[in-house]
Order: structure tokens, then sequence, then C-alpha cells
């Protein structure tokens, strides 16, 4: 347990008469300071840096073709041209002046257009489909480009076929008649996917502040105390932007758009929780003593070391991601530590602060008094006004006590039950899924699909020896996965070509990435027959399927990495707090079956209620280590209360006064971390949708099935064994 001289002297020097003032004034200088001098996070987002290390294969593979074909490679931009009844000659016309200008104008980072302008109609056919409905003008931009020349790209197509279209063909539904076009492709994809994050951070913002803003004035009746955690969110977020954005101008750590929105769920759902405790042990303290700051002190003394362990022990899990080789798992972890750290730093000491600034009349119009001496101005009943827990609190103190064994059993039943559920799951690593279907990018997919073979949204480029590639195309052409297969370029001097590939299914799907491997497997046959040497070697295959399969290996290989690293961070953290060798083992086991509860329940509202065939694959990974860490919060806050009781009252009692002291502060906090996770269900992005759910429902399992019963019913059960090997001691207790 934290010391408690070292938390004595952290509230004097936070919530004095005079020292309160100096903490408030010290955060607000930090804060505007930093965002002064430093810039924003949003401002140094880099939403198009590449997930993958540069060892992985498919980077390889680009790498290689990139040198020896350099005016091959390039991220192509789809001008899908759809008119449902046919396109007219008119619309020919349209789409030729559409390429001409682009190709006396080019666009930003433009590469490459196809001279439609002076193919006469039967040249069009490779670009043209079967049923003349549907035309693709590929326009290949650098791989260069970042995403801001990308977007500006994007931008300065459409302007040229609103000059040549009118802005109808662009913007109304397909389902009317005439021309329709839409971007789509490589470019198109990652252009909307940072378009919808960057949308969806403001209206994230506000409706998580609305909701923990409701939440709050239920939780308390007080329209003054519902602002104060917002207040200290505030001010921390404001401190913890900038110096984001500092760290990411140096390029010391990089992150994108999907960061901070999942960043502002967790700092305000966290730093709600740390202030909820502090409130609660403030509150207690001010129905026993007259004196504010008196009462402040013990509330931080009681409060603090709880809410440092927690944030200690959810930022090391965080940081653990360190560990992942992926970098959409890699760089959420110096960001979400460091924004931890410092929410947990203002809940000890900015939040004692502004308590210390408002005492009792915070509380308004409930105002905690003794009962002995001033007559409380609360017209609650006797018992709120006491602070003392209600009868459904002291019924779950009793219960799991007194029926130990089998609330343990029901318990372990419900996670296990739900967790069976997880060998039903699906994952898709496909971003173009993870759109709603009104994207742009995502019509001009769909109408692709329906008109062209499904791989030609994505064609995969294979690398192979030259004097082979007739022989690799030739035995390509006859497996039934494959649409079509050509030498599209050879390099003499270096002795290769490049084959380009239209896959007969969904380049996005783990059909397609299963396929990469049987074209592998038939290239390196057919090498092996023309006498190839180290054929292995030579086979290099890169697009975007490849991306898609290499980014499965690493998400695979990182949850195989960062589980263990972070179960053993948190067991190593919670023995260095409690003490309990016994302790440690049974909390962990119980918050690993609540995700794996929490990961099945997931499934059924996902798969069941809202129709997805499956998850983005990075789910399990995000949401066990945002669930464990945030699930052992929960375990902290009770155990602490346990300890702190332990030699001065029976092992019973002191679990079932622990459980009905905390039963209401936690089931709040609960509610409100969960609530704002489900504001992510809210947001029109799969991949925040699928977290939000799982990682709402797992707060919920920590909240009233873990925290209040199975935890404390095997603490119960264990008796004395519990503590072992620091055993409680009458005289020597935290």
């Amino acid at each position: 347990m934290v010391d408690a001289s070292s938390l004595g002297v952290l509230a004097k020097w936070t919530t004095g008469p005079r020292s309160k003032w100096i903490t408030l004034f010290i955060w607000i200088v930090c804060t505007v300071v930093a965002s002064l001098a430093f810039p924003a996070a949003s401002r140094v987002e880099r939403n198009n840096a590449s997930y993958l290390p540069s060892s992985a294969p498919s980077v390889q593979a680009e790498q290689r073709i990139e040198e020896n074909f350099p005016a091959s490679t390039g991220a192509p931009a789809l001008v899908v041209w759809y008119d449902k009844k046919g396109l007219t000659n008119t619309d020919i016309e349209i789409i030729k002046n559409v390429s001409e200008r682009l190709r006396s104008h080019p666009v930003a980072s433009q590469i490459a257009v196809p001279p439609l302008a002076s193919m006469p109609a039967a040249a069009l056919a490779p670009w043209m489909s079967k049923d003349k409905t549907t035309l693709v003008l590929p326009i290949t931009l650098k791989s260069s480009a970042t995403q801001a020349q990308l977007h500006q790209a994007v931008v300065q197509i459409q302007h040229a076929v609103e000059a040549a279209a009118g802005s109808r063909a662009i913007q109304g539904p397909l389902s009317g008649n005439g021309l329709h076009v839409r971007i789509t492709g490589p470019v198109g994809i990652a252009v909307d996917a940072v378009s919808l994050f960057q949308h969806a951070d403001f209206a994230l913002l506000m409706a998580t502040t609305l909701l923990v803003l409701a939440l709050l004035i239920v939780i308390y009746r007080s329209p003054i105390l519902a602002f104060v955690p917002l207040v200290t969110v505030g001010i921390a977020y404001g401190l913890i932007s900038p110096i984001l954005g500092e760290l990411a101008a140096h390029h010391w750590i990089t992150f994108d758009a999907q960061t901070t929105s999942i960043m502002t769920v967790l700092l305000f759902g966290a730093g709600t929780d740390y202030c909820l405790l502090m409130v609660a042990r403030y509150r207690e303290q001010l129905y026993q003593s007259e004196d504010k700051y008196s009462a402040i002190r013990r509330a931080v003394g009681g409060s603090a070391g709880a809410i440092a362990m927690s944030g200690l022990t959810v930022a090391l899990a965080l940081l653990s991601l360190l560990f992942a080789h992926y970098q959409s798992y890699h760089e959420f972890a110096v960001p979400f530590c460091l924004a931890i750290a410092i929410m947990a730093l203002a809940g000890v000491t900015l939040l004692p602060a502004l308590l210390a600034i408002l005492g009792r009349v915070a509380f308004f119009p409930f105002i905690p008094r003794p009962e002995a001496g001033t007559k409380t101005t609360s017209p609650s009943p006797s018992r709120v006004r006491r602070g003392e827990p209600g009868a459904l609190s002291r019924w779950v103190g009793h219960t799991v006590t007194s029926r130990s064994g089998i609330v343990t059993a029901l318990g372990m039943l419900i996670l296990i039950g739900l967790g069976l559920f997880t060998f039903q799951i699906r994952t898709t690593y496909s971003l173009i899924s993870s759109f709603p279907p009104s994207m742009p990018s995502r019509e001009g997919y769909t109408i692709l699909s329906e008109h062209f073979a499904k791989g030609a949204l994505a064609p995969v480029e294979l690398l192979v020896p030259s004097d082979s590639a007739q022989a690799v195309t030739k035995a390509l052409k006859d497996e039934p996965y494959i649409d079509t297969a050509y030498v599209a370029a050879t390099n003499t001097h270096n002795r290769v070509a490049l084959v380009d590939i239209t896959l007969a299914t969904d380049p996005y799907s783990n059909t397609a990435m299963a396929d990469l491997a049987r074209i592998h497997s038939v290239a390196e046959k057919a090498l092996d027959a023309q006498s190839t040497d180290r054929a292995k070697n030579q086979v290099w295959i890169s697009g975007p399927t490849a991306t898609q399969a290499d980014t499965k290996a690493l998400t695979n290989r990182d949850t195989g990495v960062v589980m263990p690293i972070v179960i053993g961070m948190i067991a190593l953290l919670l023995f260095m707090y409690l003490r309990s060798i016994v302790a440690v083992v049974y909390l962990i086991v119980t918050v690993v079956l609540s995700y794996v509860g929490a990961l099945g329940a997931g499934w059924l509202v996902i798969h069941y209620a809202l129709g997805s065939p499956a998850i983005q694959g990075a789910i399990p990974l995000y949401a066990f280590v945002f669930l464990v860490a945030l699930g052992e919060d929960y375990n902290i806050f009770v155990l602490s209360r346990i300890w702190q009781a332990k030699g001065r009252v029976p092992h019973q009692e002191a679990i079932e006064q622990a459980v009905s002291s905390t039963s209401s502060v936690i089931t709040s906090a609960g509610l409100i971390l969960a609530g704002t996770f489900a504001v992510l269900a809210s947001l029109p992005i799969q991949v925040l949708v699928q977290f939000g759910i799982v990682s709402a429902i797992g707060v919920l399992l920590d909240t009233f099935v873990v925290r209040p019963f199975i935890a404390p019913a095997i603490t119960s059960l264990c008796g004395r064994f519990a503590y072992w090997p620091s055993y409680p001691s009458a005289k020597n207790h935290p």
C-alpha cells in the first residue's frame, strides 16, 4: 500500500488554505503556456503513416517493385463512372475530357493517367465493364504522397469531374438516373478514412461531455459538483494535447486520428472515475468533520493511493503496447500512457485543490454536515445525510460474505457462458468494411464489385524472374481464384518481371489473403519447373491484399506477445500494492474471464443484433489491454478498502464494509465509463463502434459482476489466506 505519510504531505501541499490556490494556479499556467507554445495533438496527426515495419514481406516487395519499375508504382485513385442504363456517347466524351484535363493539368502528386481522349471506343474495353454501365479511370499518385497531398488530389479530381459533368454526378444518390461518379481505390479509401475520424473528433468530444455531465448531475444531484470532474478533465486534456503535439512535432512519437478519438473517451472515463472516488471520500469526511481542510486531507489520504495505483496500472498496461510491431498498436503506447499519468496526477492534486476551494458549497443543495452540531440543509433522507450505504449496497456486502461459494459459482458461470461465444467470432482486416455504406469510396467499391471482377479494386502485384514470367503467368491463369494475370512490365537489366493479378474474390477478404499463399506456391512451383535457383527468394507479392495479410500476421504475433506482458505487469503492480500472491492470482483470473465474457457478449451484439459478419481484427487486442487494465481499477478500489480495514475488524466484516461502502461510487464510475465507451458506438466508423460496444460491455461486467460479487466472494472464501504471505495484524495495517 502507498505510504500514509507521503499522502499526508501530498494533501498538505495541495489542499491548504494557500496551497490550494497555488496548485490551481500551477495547473492553469502550465496548460495555458503549453497551449500557446506547442501545437495541438490534432494538428500533427500522421494519418498516412505506414503501419507495417520495413521487415514485412509486402513492404519489402513494394520496395523491390519500386526499385525495378518506378513508373509502375504508386497509389491508384479509381474514378468510377456509372450509369445504370448504360454509359452514353455523351458520357464517354465527358470521361475523355476529364482524362485530357488531368493529363494537361495534373493533380497533386500525380504520376499517370490513361490517354483515353486519344483512344477509339473499342480501345476503352480494358476500362469498361461488359454491360457498358461502368468505366474506371485509374489515376496513379506517388506512393510517397502525404495525407494532405492525397486529400488535395481527390478534391482536384472532384473539381475536374464537376466542371465536366456537374456537381450532381459527384453528390447525387446512385439510385437516380444519369451519370454518377465516385472515387475509390486505395487513395479514395485512405482519404475517406481520415475524413471520418476528423469529422468524428468534435462530435465525440461534445457527446462525451454532455453524457458525462448528465450522469454526474443525476449521481450528485448538485449542479456545482457535476462540473468539478469536467473542469478537472478539461484542464488535464488542455495540458495533454499540446504535450503530445510537441512530442509528435519533433518526431519522437506518432499517432493518428483514431488515437486521439479513443484517448478522448479514455480520459473522460478514467478521469471521471478518479473524481468520483475522491469526491465520495470527501463527502464521507465532511459528514464527520466541520473543518473542510481536515476532511479533504483525510479524503486524499484514503483515496489518492488507490487513484495513483490505478493510474499506474492503466498507464503501464498501455505502455506495454510498445512491444507490438504493428504501428497502429505501437503508437497507442506513449500517448495513452502519458495521458493517463497526467490525468491521475490531476486526480490527486488538481481535484483536491478544487474541492478544497469549493468546500461544502460544492454539494449544494445537499450539503453534508456532521449530525452533531450544525443542522444539515439537505432535504435528503437521514441515511444519505450520514453518508451511509443503502439497503441494496448492504445486501450485496452481506450476500458475498454469507453465500460466497454460490456467488462465486454463479458469477463464473455468467462469464464463462458468455465467453463460449468467442469461438464463433470471425475477424476482418478490411478497412472499407468499416465505412458506412454511403461513403463515396465504399459506393465506388460496390459498383466495381458488381460490374467488374471483385479483385479489380486492388490488384495483386507479383515480382518474379523475367525468364520465368510467362510460365508463372500461364500457371496462375489456370487457378480458379484468379480472374486475370499478365506480365505488365519487364526489367531486362535486372532480369525481373512484374505480373499484375486480378483476383476473382474481394481483395480485402480473408479468402483473398489465403489465396496469396496459393499464388506464392504456384509461382514457386513454376520457377522450380524452369530450374530457377533459389526460387523461394525470388517471389515477391505486393498490393493491398498482401499488406492486409501482413497486418493479420503481425496482429496475431502482437496478441501473443502483448497479452502476457500486460498480465505480468499488472500482476507485479498488484503484488507491490497488496502484498498478496493469492489475491493477485484470483484478481488476474477474474479480470481475464471478464474480458473473454465481454468479447463473447460483444460478438452477440455486433453479429446477431447489428448484423455485422465479422469484427475488425484489431478489436480483441485493443479491448484486452483496456479492459484488463481498467477492470483492475475497480478491483483495486474495493480491495484497497478491505486491506485498509483488515487489521481493525474481522476478515468477513472488512469485506462486507468495503463492498457496502464502495458499491454506490464504483457503480456510478462504471456507468460513466461504460457510457463514454458507448458514445463510440454512435460514430459512423465500425472499428470504433465495435471497440465501444465490447469495451462498454466489459466495463459493465466488471461493474456489476466482478467487482461487487466475484472478487469479494473469492476473498471471503479464501479467508485470511487471501492476504498470504502478508497476514493482517491488529497492530500493523495499512
